[in-house]
């Protein structure tokens, strides 16, 4: 049989090299369609053996193998192997499958784990077995009764992209001898080797010198390396007490040892060579294994020869079958001398999963378990035998990692406890540095390494010695005597507890892997590690130039060519990190390392890192990036600079992330400690200060950047001569045009300081830190007292559009050590004056208001500065204008303040603080008025109607709910995303029975194009959402399409909980960020497109979410308030009850009353119960003598109005005790601690934050139930009748105070004292409405969801706009006959009134059901129902629809009781007549002439009815043509509008596209296409409702 693969492949394959190479295009953007099959059957007995010829990193999974008796000429090829049918058996990592489903979990080796070069191939024997074959060897048979006539199938998958056919051919005859070896006797040769290692380890340092000795032989160096003295003590304790005439350096045997380690290593594969004395010893046999009994005679070591002192080398030969003619050089101890090898048992913990021949134990599902993971030996250890382990993977979610140790439990007996520690006999277990024995500390600091601390790839080993004793090894490095004496017959045990995932058992024939591990011995037994290492050589040439070159340690996806002075990232679009390169010496004082970029690649976000580092790379182990280290490091990062992974410095310099191709990027340590960074040549000014001497140069090859070349001759512009003041140079932020700093100015910031700020750049920057959870307490001072004359001049170098206000300046006469600091400076009452916004304020008040700027105008870049003139006068400057006299009178010795609040977070002090010229402190400059920008209140982001089918969407679409299921849980934002917009939900609730969680992203999807009815329309979840390009981050992966882009990207949403939140943006730079509790995790995807919505999946655990973000309108003033969007999660609330909807459950009374200090207006009674106003106005404050407990709500009722009077009622809560206020007139005047609801706005601190909130307080008629409650996450909410009204502000203090202002015309309340309700009742709101009885339902709200007021107080009585178009009806002289003579039924749809009661904007009605709009901004009036209709039939099974009509057409439809086709005026748009003699006008009605041609012949043909289930389509001018009338109340002139509200017979209607030729959705619930409905049945309607609107 030819080795060719067949034509015929997958359609991503392209095939050369005559077919016998295939290769998957485009392999970093598809896994799949890689599937190629052999060119002919296979013949029994040929192996197909292909080699893996090149594999990537983007994916996990990899190459497949088996056969299939599907011809590959018809065949339809799958995306993959698994999806062979009709006699397939596939060989897929260590599982087999036949027709894709799995007959074998652990089977040979595992196919993911093989590298590039590795040979892989498939047979079927003659007794129709199917083998596979690794590298030579037969793995067994992986299934048998496999038919004649197969092909033999290899799918390149994952990370296999390109293999080679190599050969097709029965196997040699020494391969079958192997296939018969067994494979206890493999692993016995893995045993012999590991003996020889653990010589090695335990080695008496005597054996350690035979290493050395004989790596100078192996080198052919003559001179004698001087032999070291042996030592019982640790091994990591090296003598330091060499002979004067024969030291070596640190680095001189470090090399050594190195040589010595290898050479040893070589001499072992090659048989051996005597190495003498030294406890070390090969045999060197020169004859092979003959058979299977040689593998006992092979040459071994002494594992005691600390004990015995020294062993004897042999060469006696191998090839004795017996093993006699291969003397050994000791015996092990126990005389336990069969084959077997350690192993795992089979017998382990509930979410072990064993591989790869049970040397490989890893726990299943690691992110939602972090216990059950106990796995031990398959036999009990001999004496002095090494059990080691690798770390495979680990998890960054868990607290705790892997647990080691010994039991003498036997596996088999055990009954496996969740961790091994809860046993309480038998077992000692190394659990972090301590160890446990029988779950009880015995030793707290055994060692210097933490188990926790270990990363992937770090190796644990144990050794229990034949005294007794117990030995842990980490990396190789023995930590000493864990426990003296332990059982004889003990299991070796690991505990994959936590953050461990993955562990396989390590038999050592990896010779990198101990020299890798040597070299971390050496380490630890360097007596001076930080000392730089001068050369590799032991005697370096003098005449080698001092030439900055990279070091050749460097990162894993790194390289160093060009003889050091280039390095790069070979597989730069497969690989983002891991490309950290040092320089291989350290920078001279004043040494600039520059870099010149040479190439980029566009796939990935971030780009080049520089900085420095305090660490010798020969001895660092390299991080991913830079940036994750801990120690001794500073790097530039963006525009940013961060000092052992903590950022200093947000806004520094030019940003790295934009440099392109042939940029340049260096740095300098200068002679005075401070570091600078150089962009292209330009200084960026100081870093930071106090770095010290001896530090090596890093560049971290980070994302875009693929490759840099150290740049020779380096000749840049000098820095500004101040190095001899210290870190007195110019700030970083400040502006180049600002001229150079006074070498004598020495302001800097205090080191006392507010709670929030943080003090960095020596003095001369101040940052608040967690700006966007705080907005205050961020205070800092100047070191000194400002000298007369002398500016004190920031920069703003960072904002945040999150909270209203900004920065404020001033100055005070208290000293740093003497003040107190508060949360705000205008807080202080003595000696401050302060500029906040256009106010000037002394000791907190205010003494003079417009002042010539307006510091919350200001910007990132402004300046402000203060000076105190020799006159007493308080000048500011602005970007160096002088704004003019302040104040005057100040005293002589004042300190500079500056309050980091609300949006403003960083500023630093620029250069051109210092002396003035006190010429300008006379001048006449005018005041300024700079305009006053008035923030404009957020509205609160929306959730579209569209979603999954298990979303329920509560409180006007601000909260989300999955209802059943883990799936089926998409949501949209109800708008595109601005540039910069965030969308932000918080979560709610979570269950904890599902795996996975919260999927967050950007589509272009808009929801408007989905189905109205969505169910079938969108996938399951959003990884599968692909008819649009959508970008997502699911866990810590990031996807696009559903196809993985990146991975471990920032913190996990897997573990995300109730109270975190969860935000995404698209930048300005076409990038999606994600936000999580307000923290940045950068940029996640690149080339976002323009049009998006934002996308989130309520999947596993998480239930519900509720929105916290709001968008801004569309004023470039527009801010937010400190109150709102911050994070609001009490931590000490555990056990809150979640909020459902504003639900409410009755609970027990806790009776509240009002306060007896109050406004001086107010008068109470009824046990102060009742307050009412007895005169005036105002000066009807009042509180409650109790604070407001959490989750109870407070809810009083009103019951008397003034008409005399306009307004009403506002009410809030107040953050202090209330005993001592003093009240003022009105509400409005408390500006401390005071959250108030009045009209439809929020205002806090007398600023509002939030607009068109619930509805207007004016229009609360009497009967009408109010209250308050703040949730378990500090959100304050309004209660109107019972129904929430979502949150109004966060952050509410505890404890705070019900505050209620009877102003204008609310003259009297009474606090409700029967029940209170609290949030977390049952909702009945998520039931379907649809299972609703109907009898009890007006427009779809059920009585029971909606309590409504008694019909004594009905606000009907008292709105101005019902009663407004009431007055129009009259005019219209229609028989009272048509309506109904109960008045309840008529419902008003103002603002006002559907707010009070809690309406949603859409319901479903009929069978089936079908979605409608409430007529907002109408009023509905009731018809009487003609006898003849079954009205419960109809109400019950009907649909709803709109129809616009003209003033004409009204009495010709009531009187027959339809809409009748060509009788109604539906496309009437004659102009306005003039006022006819009932005080209105009317258009003619005229219906065909008033249609267009092509209408009136249609409707001459086909007469029809127009309908719509929308009055935002019906109620078009075109449809309802308005007239003009005169309001006989008022006498002013109003247009009005009418037209029906109708019940529609399912099935008589046809649904279609809108006849207007509008481009924009006219209802956002419904489609353009979707929003006409047209009947010819003229008994398919009946009439319920007038509507009539007025303007």
């Amino acid at each position: 049989m030819a080795a060719e693969l067949h034509p015929c492949s997958g359609k991503l394959i392209g095939l050369s090299n005559s077919n016998r190479t295939a290769q998957r295009n485009q392999p970093v953007q598809e896994f799949n369609h890689g599937l190629v099959l052999s060119r002919e059957p296979l013949k029994d007995r040929d192996v197909f053996t292909v080699r893996i010829d090149k594999k990537v990193n983007s994916w996990s999974g990899s190459i497949e193998i088996g056969v299939t008796s599907l011809d590959p000429a018809g065949l339809d090829f799958p995306s993959s192997a698994t999806g062979l049918k009709g006699g397939s058996w596939i060989v897929s990592g260590c599982s087999v499958l036949r027709d894709g489903r799995s007959v074998l979990e652990e089977y040979g080796r595992d196919l993911d784990q093989l590298s590039e070069g590795d040979r892989v191939g498939i047979q079927r024997s003659t007794h129709g077995e199917l083998h596979l074959w690794v590298n030579g060897q037969d793995c067994g048979a992986a299934a048998s009764g496999l038919p004649t006539g197969l092909w033999a199938v290899v799918d390149l998958y994952g990370k296999c992209t390109q293999v080679t056919v190599v050969s097709c051919e029965p196997p040699s005859l020494a391969e079958r001898d192997t296939e018969r070896e067994t494979v206890e006797e493999r692993e016995q040769e893995d045993e012999e080797e590991e003996v020889v290692v653990c010589g090695v380890r335990e080695g008496e340092f005597g054996g350690l010198t035979s290493a050395v000795n004989l790596a100078a032989v192996t080198n052919g160096t003559l001179e004698e390396v001087p032999e070291l003295p042996p030592t019982h003590n640790r091994p990591d304790k090296f003598p330091n007490n060499l002979e004067p005439e024969t030291v070596l350096t640190e680095h001189q045997l470090f090399d050594v040892l190195n040589n010595a380690i290898v050479s040893l290593y070589r001499s072992e594969d090659n048989g051996g060579g005597d190495l003498g004395g030294g406890g070390i010893g090969r045999d060197s046999g020169t004859g092979s294994r003959g058979d299977r009994g040689s593998s006992s005679g092979g040459g071994s070591v002494n594992g005691n020869s600390s004990d015995s002192g020294g062993g004897t080398g042999n060469t006696g030969s191998i090839n004795s079958p017996a093993g006699g003619g291969g003397a050994r050089l000791g015996a092990v101890t126990g005389g336990m001398l069969t084959n077997d090898a350690l192993l795992f048992h089979e017998k382990c913990g509930t979410l072990i999963k064993l591989s790869n021949n049970n040397k490989t134990a890893e726990r299943r599902r690691p992110l939602d378990e972090f216990n059950n993971g106990v796995v031990m030996t398959n036999r009990p250890l001999r004496h002095n035998e090494m059990f080691e382990i690798r770390i495979d993977k680990l998890v960054d979610k868990w607290s705790g990692s892997i647990e080691i140790g010994v039991t003498t439990h036997n596996p088999n007996n055990l009954d496996y406890p969740a961790t091994m520690t809860n046993l309480r006999s038998g077992t000692i277990m190394m659990s972090g540095c301590g160890i446990l024995t029988n779950g009880k500390g015995t030793r707290r600091e055994y060692c210097e390494f933490s188990l926790d601390e270990l990363q992937e790839g770090d190796h644990i080993g144990l050794m229990h010695k034949a005294s007794g004793a117990l030995h842990f090894y980490i990396n190789g490095i023995d930590q000493g005597v864990a426990a003296a004496q332990t059982p004889a017959v003990v299991y070796a045990v690991v505990d994959l507890y936590g953050m461990a995932v993955k562990v396989t058992i390590v038999h050592n024939h990896n010779h990198s892997d101990r020299l890798r591990r040597n070299n971390a011995i050496m380490r630890a037994l360097s007596p001076d590690v930080g000392r730089p290492r001068p050369a590799h050589s032991l005697t370096p040439d003098p005449d080698t130039p001092d030439r900055l070159l990279f070091h050749s340690n460097c990162g894993q996806k790194a390289a160093i060519i060009s003889e050091g002075r280039t390095a790069l990232r070979p597989h730069a679009t497969d690989d983002f990190n891991h490309g950290v390169v040092l320089s291989g010496r350290p920078l001279h004082s004043n040494e600039v390392f520059q870099v010149r970029i040479d190439k980029m690649v566009d796939k990935w976000a971030g780009s080049i890192e520089i900085g420095v580092t305090t660490h010798n790379p020969a001895y660092l182990q390299l991080p991913s990036t830079m940036t994750n280290l801990r120690s001794g490091t500073w790097m530039m990062t963006g525009n940013g600079v961060m000092h052992n992974g903590t950022t200093i410095l947000d806004e520094y310099g030019h940003n790295l992330d934009r440099l392109k191709a042939g940029d340049t990027v260096g740095v300098v340590r200068k002679e005075d400690g401070s570091l600078h960074f150089f962009v292209n040549g330009v200084a960026q000014g100081p870093a930071a200060w106090n770095v010290p001497p001896s530090v090596y140069a890093v560049v971290d090859l980070y994302g875009q950047a693929a490759q840099a070349t150290i740049m020779d001759d380096v000749d840049l512009p000098p820095l500004p001569e101040d190095s001899s003041e210290g870190p007195t140079v110019m700030s970083p932020g400040s502006p180049c045009s600002v001229a150079g700093g006074n070498s004598a100015n020495d302001l800097r910031f205090h080191q006392l300081h507010g709670t929030n700020a943080v003090i960095t750049n020596g003095g001369r920057t101040a940052l608040r830190q967690n700006c966007r959870s705080e907005f205050n307490d961020a205070i800092v001072i100047s070191n000194r007292c400002l000298r007369d004359g002398e500016l004190f001049e920031i920069v703003i170098q960072k904002m945040v559009d999150r909270w209203s206000g900004s920065i404020e300046a001033g100055v005070t006469a208290i000293r740093p050590e003497e003040l107190e600091f508060p949360n705000t400076m205008t807080d202080i009452d003595y000696d401050t004056w302060m500029l906040s916004g256009t106010a000037i304020m002394q000791d907190g008040n205010t003494m003079r208001n417009n002042y010539g700027c307006d510091l919350d105008t200001l910007t990132t870049g402004s300046r402000i500065g203060m000076m105190r003139s020799a006159t007493g006068d308080l000048h500011y400057y602005i970007n160096g204008v002088d704004q003019g006299v302040a104040c005057t009178g100040l005293p002589p010795e004042v300190y500079a303040v500056i309050d980091l609040y609300g949006q403003c977070v960083q500023v630093s002090i620029t250069s051109s603080s210092g002396p003035q010229d006190n010429s300008l402190c006379t001048s006449n400059i005018t005041e300024k008025s700079f305009p006053i920008h008035s923030p404009v209140a957020g509205v609160a982001h929306r959730l579209h109607s569209k979603h999954g089918k298990n979303v329920v969407l509560l409180g006007e679409g601000c909260q989300a709910v999955r209802v059943g299921g883990y799936a089926h849980g998409i949501v949209f934002s109800a708008k595109e995303l601005k540039t910069d917009e965030l969308f932000e939900v918080k979560i709610d609730e979570v269950d904890d029975q599902w795996s996975g969680s919260l999927h967050m992203g950007l589509t272009t999807l808009a929801p408007p194009e989905l189905p109205s009815c969505p169910m079938s329309g969108l996938s399951p979840s959003l990884t599968q959402l692909r008819s649009k390009v959508t970008w997502l981050v699911a866990g810590s992966e990031v996807r696009r399409n559903g196809l993985l882009q990146r991975q471990n990207y920032g913190a996990s949403l897997d573990r995300l909980t109730v109270g975190n939140r969860v935000g995404v943006k698209r930048c300005s730079d076409d990038t999606m960020h994600v936000l999580i509790d307000g923290e940045d995790m950068g940029p996640a995807a690149t080339a976002v497109a323009k049009n998006v919505y934002a996308v989130l999946d309520l999947y596993g655990r998480v239930t519900a979410v509720s929105i916290v973000s709001s968008s801004v309108l569309e004023d470039a003033g527009s801010v937010k308030a400190p109150s709102l969007s911050s994070d609001s999660c009490s931590e000490g609330e555990e056990d809150r009850t979640p909020v459902e909807g504003g639900e409410l459950a009755l609970v027990p009374n806790t009776v509240m009353a009002f306060l007896e200090n109050h406004g001086k207006n107010i008068q109470l009674s009824h046990e102060n119960l009742t307050a009412a106003r007895v005169s005036s106005y105002n000066q009807g404050l009042l509180v409650t003598a109790q604070p407001l407990p959490r989750q109870q709500l407070f809810q009083f009722q009103i019951d008397r109005l003034n008409a005399s009077w306009t307004s009403s009622l506002s009410l809030g809560v107040i953050g202090h005790s209330p005993d001592r206020l003093n009240f003022p007139s009105t509400a409005c005047c408390l500006k401390r601690s005071v959250w108030l609801l009045q009209r439809d706005s929020v205002f806090h601190n007398s600023l509002k934050i939030c607009e068109n909130y619930g509805p207007n307080l004016d229009t609360c008629p009497e009967g009408t139930v109010l209250g308050l409650l703040v949730d378990g996450n500090s959100c304050l909410h309004l209660y109107v009748n019972g129904m929430d009204q979502g949150v109004a502000a966060q952050d509410i203090p505890t404890p705070c105070y019900p505050l209620i202002d009877l102003y204008g015309q609310c003259e009297q309340v009474t606090i409700v004292t029967n029940n209170v309700a609290t949030v977390g009742g049952e909702s009945v709101k998520a039931r379907c409405q649809g299972d609703m009885e109907k009898a009890d339902m007006v427009d779809g709200i059920k009585e029971s969801v909606c309590w409504m007021p008694h019909a004594e107080v009905n606000p009907n009585k008292t709105c101005e706009y019902q009663a407004l178009c009431s007055r129009f009806k009259d005019l219209l002289t229609l028989p009272d006959g048509y309506f109904n003579e109960d008045a309840k039924y008529n419902l008003c749809y103002c603002e006002s009134c559907h707010k009070l009661r809690g309406d949603e904007s859409y319901y479903k009605r009929g069978e089936p059901p079908r979605d409608y709009a409430l007529p907002f901004g109408w009023c509905r009036f009731a018809l009487r129902i003609k006898p003849h209709c079954d009205v419960s039939n109809s109400f019950k099974q009907w649909h709803i629809a709109y129809h616009g009509t003209s003033v004409g057409a009204l009495r010709r439809t009531l009187d027959h009781a339809q809409l009748l086709s060509g009788t109604s005026s539906i496309f009437s748009v004659s102009p306005v007549k003039t006022e006819g003699p009932n005080g209105y006008s009317e258009p003619e009605e005229n219906s065909s002439n008033s249609l267009p041609d092509r209408d009136r012949e249609t409707d001459r043909e086909v007469p029809r009815v127009q309908l719509s289930p929308t009055m935002r389509y019906s109620g078009l001018e075109m449809f309802a043509p308005k007239v003009q009338f005169r309001d006989p109340r008022s006498h002013c002139c109003h247009q009005a509008q009418v037209g029906f509200q109708v019940c529609v017979r399912p099935g008589s209607y046809k649904v279609g596209p809108q006849t207007l030729g509008a481009i924009e959705p006219l209802d956002p619930r419904f489609s353009n296409t979707e929003i006409e409905w047209i009947t010819k049945d003229q008994g398919g309607t009946l009439l319920y409702g007038l509507l009539i609107r007025v303007e």
